[in-house]
């Protein structure tokens, strides 16, 4: 997940730093030839009005503003997705500890074993689906709740408990997973990062009257390390609203966390794993 990560946010960024490096001595002459004018190019490159300067900090200003707040909101949002996930595989570790304390011995057991398995396969770790489908639209075959026919005759309330417990765990773990932020919010985001990167070119305009080809080189290299920075850090907020399979997910912690309840599943279903009384 780390390499993931690092590939789909660095490969891009550089990409964007090197295009924008060679693009921006083109990108400034060609406003310049748009311009051609002696009086703007003067304003341009001292910018003694210090317009561009105040549009460029109000610019930067909006942009870090919402970004930090997005950033803030997203990684407590992950964070919560982790504590939810702890409650609920505790949950069905201790749902599996007790079915295999009421039900061993008996010709359910396997079939109650194969519920639980269902439910970890095709609910827990389907991280990638959307919560509000998932807790509107329960299956037919829902393992939960064939767990509690098949566990309702003799004994109804300890298993019961257990259950109830785990679907209140499963509700943390939907509702945390749900994403909060529209899709237009990173849209948006976007649009800040240009309006602010798309001021220096017009800078660069007006500095090459002093300069020449080459002070825009050298401000090229300055705008491609700005520019990956910009892009680097709208990847890092992409890959934080991602419900999984980045670094920045919950996807490694949980397939640890169920590692342990799988291969119990796995022995109990295989007769390798007796309850000790």
């Amino acid at each position: 997940y780390n390499l993931k990560t690092l590939l789909s946010v660095g490969i891009p960024s550089i990409i964007s730093g090197i295009a924008a490096t060679f693009l921006f001595p083109f990108l400034a002459l060609f406003l310049a030839s748009i311009v051609n004018d002696a009086g703007v190019f003067a304003v341009l490159s001292q910018d003694s009005s210090q317009f561009v300067q105040n549009f460029l900090t109000v610019s930067g200003l909006l942009f870090s503003i919402l970004i930090g707040q997005t950033y803030a909101f997203l990684y407590t949002q992950q964070e919560s997705v982790f504590y939810a996930l702890f409650q609920e595989v505790t949950e069905a570790k201790s749902l599996l500890e007790q079915v295999a304390l009421v039900c061993q011995g008996r010709s359910m057991y396997n079939r109650v074993l194969e519920s639980i398995s269902k439910y970890v396969q095709n609910d827990l770790k389907q991280l990638k689906a959307d919560p509000a489908v998932l807790i509107s639209s329960r299956p037919v075959d829902d393992p939960l709740e064939s767990i509690m026919y098949l566990t309702s005759v003799g004994v109804p309330s300890s298993v019961y408990d257990t259950v109830r417990s785990l679907r209140q765990a499963r509700a943390q773990r939907l509702g945390a997973l749900q994403r909060k932020l529209p899709k237009v919010h990173f849209v948006l985001l976007w649009i800040l990062a240009v309006i602010e990167l798309i001021s220096f070119p017009l800078l660069g305009a007006g500095t090459q009257t002093i300069g020449g080809y080459n002070i825009l080189t050298v401000e090229g290299v300055l705008f491609g390390v700005m520019t990956f920075g910009i892009v680097m850090t709208m990847k890092v907020i992409g890959e934080l609203n991602r419900p999984g399979g980045g670094a920045y997910n919950v996807d490694g912690v949980l397939n640890v966390m169920i590692q342990g309840l799988e291969t119990e599943l796995k022995e109990r279903m295989e007769g390798k794993r007796k309850q000790v009384a």
